[in-house]
């Protein structure tokens, strides 16, 4: 077999013309790159110690990713030139049958990260790809591809993961969800956290230095070395090496509650930073995630924007509408960025978004012209209305509160969705969500206190992987929730994990799989609590 980097025979058979233009594409690439290797940065070292990653899987291609680095939080330790990085795709976990291969440029300005859009795959299949650096070679990944576009496949399995703060613990989750049988996995945002050094755990601090008085992070070096802190964690690599996942941020990849360029509001009551300088704060974050994701869409280098929100099918039996809820959203009505607030501020939000409206468009076309069985929206705040006992002030519980920070912030927004759903007779909706630290599995109505209606849809809120939920909140909202939300069908803030989807063309079954605790590597994961979706009968039931 030939050396990775070496130029391999042309595979002609099986492949079609789309796989031999898709092949010509990647040579001429690499003759490209080779005449300017004589300048290339040397790699003395492994530079894979962010691991490798695949991710966006279409039927015919998927993304692969990797970082090199010399020095995790120091992005200039690599060098200011580029890289050549070759890789190769393989249909056995051995490389004996290797069906793709090219060299890719890690340049510096991108810090070192490489992002390669692999074609002419076969669809529905899984696949086995690995980097080599100089005389280095990555750990290998196995990825899969969707199926075909016209496919009618039988079933489908998916996690579903979010909010994995380093500071507050281990993630046995990610060593739980790597044995998984999956064909992907969601991730559902905060991907990082941006806050200060502050863990009982001596190993789990954030070291990278955070701005004085602000406690943020700011710089494109900031959120760099935040990004690789957590890509060091073995078991995150070892989720990623095991499946393709498809992402999508929060705020915390930027910061807590930001919205659009609205800067937060303290503890104080002030913002720190007017709409310029959150844009400069904005593009280094953006381009920090972009580094350290299997993303397809390019970043432009140095812009606030990128395209996010995105759509997958996997052939007829779902279609997966991937948003994104911080980029384009108005600020939280009030200006509660610190989340909780009155009721009748979300309510009286009429002009407030949180997809802003060419996403929310997209959205509709993606939902009225889906023939798929399922039709999912992955997304990050809960849309379910949900009341809040006044945790502010125990000693008068009443009135109830709302998180404005989710769609309760926004409730015409979510009428408005919602009202969609029902009228242009969508196929069993399915809403997933994370952000909280808890469990919550819903039913959707257009109006929630009308439990007689049929749900429009169903919604199935993540635990985190290790970000805290308040203790004291677990047993009053357990107690509450018939009273206060009785659309809540489940609900569980004490538990870390993540969700387990199989999906077949009858049944959604939903498995919250939960970890026994986060204060050590490896911990036992089971299942602690299963609920269902029959195909036609809007509304969950127990499985």
């Amino acid at each position: 077999m030939p050396s990775p980097s070496a130029p391999g025979r042309p595979r002609t058979a099986a492949i079609g013309r789309r796989g031999l233009l898709v092949g010509a594409a990647v040579a001429v690439g690499a003759q490209a790159l080779n005449i300017r290797t004589a300048h290339a940065e040397p790699v003395r070292r492994d530079p894979f110690l962010l691991g490798v990653a695949s991710g966006d899987p279409l039927p015919d291609a998927v993304v692969l990713w990797t970082r090199l680095v010399a020095d995790p939080f120091d992005a200039a330790a690599m060098g200011p030139r580029s890289v050549p990085v070759s890789w190769e795709v393989a249909a056995d976990p051995g490389f004996r049958r290797v069906v793709r291969r090219g060299v890719a440029a890690a340049e510096a300005g991108r810090g070192h990260s490489v992002h390669v859009d692999v074609r002419g795959l076969q669809p529905g299949r899984d696949y086995w790809y690995r980097f080599r650096a100089g005389r280095h070679l990555s750990p290998s990944g196995r990825t899969r591809t969707a199926p075909a576009a016209g496919a009618h496949p039988g079933r489908l399995r998916l996690g579903v993961v979010n909010c994995q703060d380093w500071q507050h613990g281990y993630w046995p989750a990610y060593t739980a969800l790597a044995a998984e049988d999956l064909d992907a996995v969601v991730h559902l945002g905060d991907y990082i956290y941006e806050t200060d050094p502050d863990s009982q755990y001596p190993d789990r601090q954030h070291t990278t230095p955070e701005t004085p008085g602000i406690g943020q992070l700011l710089t494109l070096a900031d959120y760099r070395a935040r990004h690789a802190l957590y890509k060091t964690d073995p078991a995150l690599q070892g989720a990623h090496a095991a499946f393709p996942w498809i992402v999508t941020w929060d705020d915390h990849e930027v910061e807590n509650n930001y919205a659009g360029l609205v800067d937060e509001i303290d503890d104080t009551g002030a913002r720190h930073q007017d709409t310029a300088a959150l844009a400069r704060q904005r593009a280094a974050a953006y381009q920090a995630y972009y580094e350290h994701m299997p993303l397809r869409n390019p970043y432009r280098t140095g812009s606030p924007d990128y395209r996010l929100y995105r759509r997958f099918d996997f052939g007829d039996l779902l279609r997966l509408n991937v948003l994104d809820t911080r980029q384009y959203r108005t600020d939280q009505p009030g200006g509660h960025s610190q989340d909780f607030g009155p009721v009748a501020d979300g309510l009286g939000n009429t002009d407030g978004t949180l997809t802003g409206a060419e996403q929310e468009q997209w959205l509709r076309r993606g939902l009225s012209g889906s023939r798929a069985r399922w039709n999912v929206i992955a997304q990050q705040v809960m849309m379910s209305r949900i009341r809040f006992p006044n945790f502010l002030d125990p000693a008068h519980p009443l009135p109830p509160l709302a998180n404005l920070d989710q769609w309760d912030g926004y409730d015409p927004a979510r009428t408005r969705l919602l009202r969609f759903l029902r009228d242009a007779a969508v196929a069993n909706p399915v809403v997933l969500a994370g952000d909280i630290h808890s469990s919550w599995f819903s039913d959707l109505r257009i109006d929630s206190d009308d439990l007689a209606a049929a749900p429009v849809a169903v919604e199935f809120t993540a635990t985190s992987v290790s970000s805290d939920f308040p203790v004291a909140f677990d047993a009053p909202l357990k107690a509450l929730n018939p009273t206060l939300n009785p659309h809540v069908r489940y609900f569980d803030g004490l538990r870390r994990g993540y969700l387990r989807l199989d999906v077949d063309r009858e049944r959604w079954l939903t498995d919250a799989r939960t970890v026994d605790s986060i204060a050590v590597r490896e911990s036992p994961v089971r299942t602690s609590a299963s609920w269902a979706v029959v195909a036609g009968e809007p509304g969950l039931v127990p499985a």
